[in-house]
């Protein structure tokens, strides 16, 4: 009982002890990986999509407009934009800019962490220990690539 009491201790502290899942509703798509949205409560929360990576859709003073980021915008827009979706969290919940960190599911199931990848919209960028996904967007990223689709389909990455 002690040793059961220990472990569930250190996974709290590390964070390994999250929420299975929560749903918001989806108010605005920021980027290709970022958006707002409104929780039960309706609370503001800002949803970054764990292990993948779009890129930049605004200049900022640290970073350019990235290929395909305008694109990859508009695909989560329409993906996203006023739908309720399902939030689960990996080890870490928040990052170091306060945004949860989640994988997404649509109503209908459709995993669009996934989903960006499969249709060339977004990279794999996973930081351990949110890996839980990674093999699985590894393969897709693969697959995307080698269909030469979305910001595949020229040789410029």
């Amino acid at each position: 009982l002690l040793c059961i009491s220990f472990l569930i201790a250190i996974s709290c502290r590390t964070g390994q002890y999250q929420q299975a899942s929560q749903y918001i509703f989806v108010t605005k798509v920021i980027d290709g990986d970022t958006f707002w949205g409104n929780d039960a409560g309706l609370d503001e929360v800002r949803v970054r999509l764990l292990g993948i990576d779009a890129p930049e859709s605004r200049r900022s003073k640290h970073k350019e407009v990235g290929y395909y980021g305008k694109e990859s915008e508009e695909y989560l827009k329409s993906l996203l934009s006023s739908k309720k979706v399902r939030l689960e969290y990996d080890v870490d919940k928040y990052d170091q800019y306060g945004r949860t960190l989640a994988y997404v599911y649509l109503e209908d199931g459709t995993f669009v962490n996934a989903e960006l990848l499969k249709q060339g919209y977004a990279r794999v960028m996973t930081f351990p220990p949110n890996v839980k996904y990674a093999d699985e967007f590894i393969r897709l990223q693969r697959k995307a690539r080698r269909s030469k689709v979305g910001m595949w389909a020229r040789d410029v990455n």
